[in-house]
């Protein structure tokens, strides 16, 4: 939910978009996107927090499934 809204957000900033050749499959480009992301945000700041309490939540199970 919150990266639908940071994608909203993003798609409606312009881009600077760069294309870069892979050399290796048969002529298909990469492309990279560079998009500024404001700290100071306050949805910035609840992303943040809600990725970091998804992280720790994966890693309190990947470490109570291995014991």
């Amino acid at each position: 939910m919150v990266y639908q809204k940071i994608k909203m957000q993003k798609d409606s900033e312009p881009t600077n978009e760069k294309e870069t050749p892979s050399g290796e499959n048969d002529g298909q480009k990469k492309v990279q996107e560079e998009f500024q992301i404001d700290m100071d945000a306050p949805e910035t700041e609840r992303a943040a927090v809600t990725i970091q309490s998804q992280f720790r939540k994966f890693q309190k199970k990947k470490a109570g499934s291995q014991s």
